[in-house]
């Protein structure tokens, strides 16, 4: 049984002030829910007050990003024992913002992704393709390839710790959304990729579906067997909203 992930990334957005006020608003909206793992992805100097704040609450908190090393001449860059130390759970890696606007590869995925397992990390790797390439029938080539990529070398000892998260390039933030079926099909081959990779194990991995996620499509794309969950951007700054696609059941 695969326990659902609903995380909230919220980008470039929210001070440290406004996302104690977020988490102070979201917090008693779930009080009530079971069954399902809820992650906030804050900007890096609101991730020890949104860590604060939710503790004992079972909320996860992730970076957006991540460097592979403990530490160094990287200017601008953080590692994982910064993020652990200031109460980071989870590691956003590989988003396509980050491939797009920051030239990041699948080469420098894998590694993120290894040196968040190491620190005892979450990562959620993300995989997804473009407009252009969706139209010229590469959407299986793409995520196939980026999904290999960043998992690289990953043992399936350890594939249950990890999470995938299908990103269609041309959904976000565009008002855009795969039909439940689109994100189905692309889920299925994402899980027969795993397969090849770890077996059995792959069974146990989360995908989440991510582009223009709103509380009025959540429960469309969850009821589909490999969908397991959703990495929810713009939806995810109002703590009414984002309550409502985390009690999508």
């Amino acid at each position: 049984m695969r326990v659902p992930v609903i995380a909230g990334n919220w980008k470039m957005y929210k001070t440290a002030e406004e996302a104690a006020a977020f988490v102070r608003a979201f917090l008693p909206l779930v009080t009530a829910v079971r069954g399902v793992e809820i992650v906030l992805a804050p900007p890096y100097p609101s991730i020890g007050a949104v860590a604060q704040l939710v503790q004992g609450s079972g909320i996860g908190v992730a970076s957006q990003n991540v460097h592979f090393a403990d530490e160094g001449a990287f200017t601008g860059e953080v590692s994982t024992r910064m993020l652990t130390e200031a109460g980071a759970t989870h590691c956003i890696i590989g988003h396509s913002e980050r491939r797009q606007y920051f030239a990041e590869t699948d080469d420098a995925a894998n590694r993120k992704v290894r040196a968040t397992l190491a620190a005892g990390l979450t990562p959620i790797l993300c995989v997804g393709e473009t407009d252009p390439e969706r139209e010229g029938g590469k959407t299986f080539d793409v995520v196939g390839r980026q999904v290999a990529g960043g998992l690289k070398e990953i043992p399936a000892a350890i594939a249950p710790r990890v999470i995938v998260a299908y990103e269609p390039v041309w959904a976000i933030g565009t008002g855009k959304t795969a039909t439940p079926a689109q994100a189905q099909e692309v889920h299925a081959f994402l899980r027969g990729r795993l397969k090849e990779l770890w077996g059995g194990a792959a069974g146990s991995v989360r995908i989440l579906y991510g582009g223009s996620v709103k509380p009025d499509n959540i429960a469309a794309l969850m009821a589909n067997e490999d969908i397991d969950g959703a990495l929810v951007g713009g939806a995810s700054l109002s703590p009414e909203s984002f309550a409502k696609i985390v009690t999508f059941h």
